[in-house]
């Protein structure tokens, strides 16, 4: 096989082309809550420290955070529902798996994101009792980051184990 993995794999190899033809249906959860927790990740402890640190005002920094958050939540929502639609197809012993403790996380992790952009968020903007809503929101937004991970830790264990 190349090192690029596009040539088809040998015959009873389980790489390559043919291997993305196979169990791909199993693979769309690991994708969605890997962008989910990585999303989160990025926006939430990179980037927006980094707007902190480097733009001239933190008026300014605040209002490009706010609307980075607001796209994150609008990824969060994408990644969760698809993985709710996941949950609900394939094998019945898959299912099961979910009601085990995955979709739980899911559930949690989507109320968070819309609490935090619906109530907490224009809070925030509009500067009411800024320490707390600020603490609210963060804390919110630690929330979020564990449940994504949660369900990045299941899907991504029970994918190997099919």
């Amino acid at each position: 096989m190349d090192p690029h993995g596009l040539r088809p794999a040998p015959e009873g190899g389980a790489t390559g082309l043919r291997r993305l033809g196979t169990g791909w249906r199993e693979q769309v959860p690991v994708f969605a809550a890997a962008l989910w927790w990585g999303s989160l990740t990025t926006t939430g402890f990179i980037v927006v420290p980094i707007l902190f640190s480097q733009l001239a005002t933190p008026a300014v920094a605040g209002q490009t955070a706010a609307r980075l958050f607001t796209a994150q939540t609008w990824i969060s929502l994408g990644c969760g529902l698809l993985l709710l639609f996941a949950s609900r197809s394939g094998r019945e012993s898959a299912r099961m798996d979910w009601a085990r403790g995955a979709l739980v996380f899911v559930v949690a992790g989507l109320l968070v994101a819309l609490l935090g952009e619906f109530a907490v968020s224009p809070r925030i903007i509009a500067r009411e009792n800024l320490r707390l809503w600020h603490g609210v929101g963060s804390a919110m937004y630690v929330v979020q980051w564990v449940c994504a991970a949660v369900v990045l830790w299941k899907v991504s264990s029970s994918s190997t184990r099919a």
